[in-house]
């Protein structure tokens, strides 16, 4: 069953209502909502019974005793259905509760190194010779989980990222195909984690062709704390054009890194026979170049 924050977070998407508008309706602070819609605390029965009247202003329906109701009968009050409100971060995973408590164990405890605006740039998969870039960020959503949201004009990335023995296991889902992807990143290890490298298994084509390549992440800016302005500028962010046009924007350590080689005749020289995401001096490079991006 969804908890009160959920259903306050439902209701707000089905009305388009900021929860600084909710805030300033109700004059009490924006955080005092944040908490609310995040399931850190539940309304007074004052704030509760006030809250009700605000949004019963938009949605007659409403009464007190609708916030116990099961989610789809509560999603039917706004004349919706409740699947088509559920955010990524509050779809569940049927994974074992014994990985989702050490995941969630992990983000407490580490999460915050995470937190951040990201790039990945990874080769273009049926495109030989491009590069990409997605935008977006990382952040702890309302399930307790990192959550992934990384796009750009045509396609939006969304899903869960679990911190498991010292990697950050990723599925997510895209917006216009609805098709999972997996990925398994590396960390580079620091106070605040500003790369993650890794694999990326996707089907990237009309015809479903399973493809596994390499992918980093590059951490751009830091969250500003205010929920709202962060995804504001993530959304920002998405409008960069997804196709690199200017390759000398792109440092060769970062394509070298992205297009080794692997198989027989690589391992035979010393190099990889299956693709993975090994540890190499390249990557003290990109964090080096990444560097001199975020503090020029």
């Amino acid at each position: 069953m969804k908890t009160f924050g959920e259903r306050l977070t439902l209701a707000l998407k089905a009305l388009s209502m900021s929860r600084g508008r909710l805030a300033s309706e109700l004059g009490v602070d924006k955080s005092l909502v944040g908490r609310w819609a995040s399931g850190a605390v539940k309304p007074s029965a004052h704030n509760l019974e006030r809250l009700t009247h605000v949004l019963a202003l938009r949605c007659p329906k409403l009464t007190i005793l609708d916030w116990e109701r099961e989610p789809a009968k509560f999603a039917t009050l706004f004349g919706l259905d409740d699947a088509n409100l559920v955010s990524p971060e509050q779809t569940s995973l049927n994974l074992s509760p014994q990985l989702l408590q050490g995941a969630r164990t992990a983000t407490d405890f580490r999460g915050a190194a995470y937190e951040g605006f990201w790039r990945a740039t990874h080769a273009a998969l049926f495109e030989r010779g491009r590069f990409c870039h997605q935008h977006g960020m990382i952040r702890r959503g309302e399930s307790g989980l990192l959550q992934l949201d990384l796009g750009c004009p045509d396609v939006r990335y969304v899903g869960p990222l679990l911190p498991i023995d010292g990697q950050l296991c990723g599925i997510v889902v895209d917006t216009v195909q609805h098709l999972p992807s997996f990925m398994i990143f590396n960390t580079v290890s620091l106070p605040k984690i500003v790369l993650l490298d890794g694999l990326l298994l996707a089907t990237g084509n009309a015809l479903r062709t399973p493809a596994a390549y390499s992918i980093i992440l590059e951490r751009i800016g830091d969250l500003s704390g205010d929920r709202e302005a962060d995804d504001a500028h993530a959304a920002s962010l998405m409008k960069t054009p997804e196709f690199i046009e200017d390759l000398t924007t792109l440092p060769s350590v970062v394509r070298q890194h992205l297009l080794r080689d692997f198989g027989p005749i690589a391992a035979a020289s010393g190099g990889e026979l299956m693709l993975t995401a090994m540890a190499t001096e390249r990557l003290s490079q990109i964090v080096a170049s990444n560097t001199r991006i975020m503090n020029p």
